[in-house]
């Protein structure tokens, strides 16, 4: 009796974006992320002053509105059900303190 090969099967996400769009991203926005959830993926990219300006406005009155405000103005493709499904969405809640990461700066007194 012949044994089976085992062949690796290449899962395809939900959304999931060519090699060549997200190098294409990669020139237009700089760095890229990707979050999976559940075999779907959506991309984003790093949030910039105007983007965190307009998410810091509407978390004053709305925590969670901040956490949508940077989903929504750093999506920049994958499936849209991030935008609309709680699940989706809450899991990437947990995801977006890392793309806002900032260096560390130094304070001196002189």
């Amino acid at each position: 009796m012949k044994e089976l090969e085992e062949k690796e099967v290449e899962k395809v996400l939900i959304g999931q974006a060519t090699e060549e769009q997200i190098q294409a991203w990669k020139k237009e926005h700089g760095i890229v992320y990707a979050i999976i959830v559940d075999g779907k993926v959506c991309y984003l990219k790093k949030p910039g002053r105007k983007e965190m300006s307009y998410a810091a406005s509407i978390g004053i009155s709305d925590p969670m509105g901040m956490v949508e405000g940077i989903l929504t103005t750093c999506f920049i493709g994958g499936c849209e059900d991030f935008k609309t499904d709680d699940d989706l969405f809450l899991a990437t809640v947990s995801q977006l303190e890392h793309i806002t990461e900032t260096k560390q700066a130094e304070l001196v007194k002189l």
